[in-house]
C-alpha cells in the first residue's frame, strides 16, 4: 500500500494545471537535453512539481493565488536547499508566454549544477 507522500503525489498528478501540463510535455521522456524529470515527485515532506534528481533541481510552477502561500513556500525552499536542491520558480504566465525562455533557463541550470557536482566528485578522488 502506498505511503501518504505517494498518495499525495498521485492526487496532485491528477490535478495538473494547464501550465504544468504544457511544461511537462517538454520535460517528459528526457525531451529536454536528455535530462530525466519526474512530475509531482515526493522529496521528504514535500512534492515537487518537477524534479531533475541528477541536477538536484526542483522546478515549481506558481499560479495566480500562489502569493498567499509565501510563508509555506519559504519553508519549503529552505528545506529543499538544506537537502541539496536548487528551487526555481516560474509562473503560469512564464510557461504560457515565454516557454522557450523557461526551458532554456531550466536546461542551463541543470547543466551548471551537473557540471559542478561532477567536478566535486572528481575533487574527492
Amino acid at each position: 500500500m502506498p505511503d501518504d507522500s505517494t498518495r499525495r503525489a498521485r492526487a496532485l498528478r491528477q490535478a495538473t494545471t494547464p501550465a504544468e501540463a504544457r511544461l511537462w510535455q517538454h520535460l517528459r521522456d528526457r525531451r529536454l537535453n536528455g535530462l530525466k524529470f519526474r512530475r509531482q515527485h515526493p522529496i521528504g515532506p514535500f512534492c515537487a512539481d518537477f524534479c531533475c534528481s541528477a541536477a538536484r533541481l526542483v522546478v515549481e510552477v506558481d499560479g495566480d493565488t500562489h502569493g498567499e502561500r509565501a510563508a509555506y513556500d519559504t519553508r519549503r525552499t529552505e528545506w529543499l536547499s538544506q537537502a541539496g536542491y536548487e528551487v526555481v520558480r516560474v509562473t503560469n504566465e512564464d510557461v504560457s508566454v515565454r516557454l522557450d525562455v523557461v526551458l532554456e533557463m531550466i536546461r542551463e541550470i541543470c547543466e551548471r549544477r551537473m557540471e559542478r557536482r561532477k567536478s566535486q566528485l572528481l575533487d574527492r578522488e
